[in-house]
Formats: structure tokens, sequence, C-alpha cells
């Protein structure tokens, strides 16, 4: 199922947006800034990052440059206002992807999301898959491998112990082999692998 993580200071915007992005059968978690879907992020990969481009603190283009310094890989959509287009070109050069001016309509905002989402999935297609990602995959059990699939697809140590009737201790501990097997430093890292493996649905 595809997630929408919507970030605005604006609590009536946040709420109409996720009411539409629901409606439309897409999962929702709204954000009142963009410090806290920093640290989402680190536990969850959405498929789209919709944010106003205009909030006190970190602002959008902010979230987006820590996103990309943090190696968090997910397409974002720039919320702008009127006269700020400047602006969101110039973050669409610096690779957001895509922008929408309020205010705007149901269609374009759903189509801005599918959009980016889709762009991302074929760029993940054209890329090559290294001999050497493809063995650190291929050097897992076979249990490793669910774990790894459950991982990715955001699941928490408690779901994946209860999917393949184990304990959650001996989820961590395919968990840390999993880990150190694929060379990943974090579960972003590890979604990152697995996307470029075509190994993760991202809708």
């Amino acid at each position: 199922m595809t997630r929408v993580y919507v970030v605005d200071d604006d609590e009536a915007v946040r709420d109409s947006l996720a009411i539409l992005l629901e409606s439309a059968g897409l999962t929702v978690e709204a954000f009142a800034s963009a410090p806290p879907v920093l640290e989402r992020c680190e536990v969850l990969v959405p498929d789209c990052i919709v944010t106003d481009v205009r909030m006190p603190g970190m602002d959008g283009m902010q979230l987006f440059a820590a996103l990309v310094k943090a190696g968090v890989e997910v397409p974002v959509v720039i919320m702008t206002g009127h006269g700020e287009v400047p602006l969101a070109v110039a973050a669409m050069k610096a690779g957001v992807a895509d922008f929408v001016e309020k205010p705007f309509t149901d269609e374009a905002i759903l189509g801005s999301i599918s959009g980016a989402i889709r762009k991302l999935q074929d760029r993940v297609k054209l890329r090559p898959v290294s001999a050497e990602l493809q063995g650190r995959l291929d050097s897992l059990t076979a249990r490793e491998r669910e774990v790894f699939d459950l991982l990715v697809a955001g699941d928490a140590n408690k779901i994946i112990a209860h999917a393949l009737d184990i304990s959650i201790r001996t989820v961590e501990i395919h968990r840390a082999r999993v880990m150190e097997k694929m060379k990943a430093k974090s579960l972003p890292e590890l979604v990152r692998m697995a996307m470029e493996l075509g190994t993760l649905r991202l809708s």
C-alpha cells in the first residue's frame, strides 16, 4: 500500500490533505513540522513526502536536503504559495520530484504524487545491480531472507515474530545478521539496497 507523509504547519491544510489522500486509498501520516519526519524515516521510509515549502524552523527545502544528506531516497513533492514558483523551480533543479502551487485541485496533488512515485520506480529499474550487492543478498539464509523482506516492508520486530511464528529475540538475532551480511549501517540503507535489488515494491 502506498504510504505518504504530509508535512505542513497549517493544521487545516494538513488535515484536509490527509483526508483527501486517504479517500484516494493512500496510507497517510501527518506531521506539523519537519524534524519528526526525519526521525520517522529512520524507521519507515514512505513512498512519497508532500511538504510545504515555508514552515517555521526547518522548511521544506531544508527537509529535502536533510533527507538527501541522510541517504534517504524518497520522492518529495513541494507545496508552494503564490509567488514562490521560482523557488519551487530551483527546488526541482536540486532534485525535488515535483511542486504544486496552492490552491491546488485534488487531481493536481494526486497526479503529482503518483508521478513522483513513478519517476523513482523508473529510475530504480534502470540501475544496474552490482554483483557484490547481489552476492550479499544471496548469502542470506532462507529465514534471514524472510526477515529481510519484512524489515524493508516496514514491519516491526513484533510483527515479524508473529508472521514467522518465532520469538522477538530470534527476530533480533536474524535482523542483526541481515544487517551484517548486507553491510547496512541503518534501516534506510537496507531499504535502498532492496530498491536497487528490485526486491521492494514501491507502491
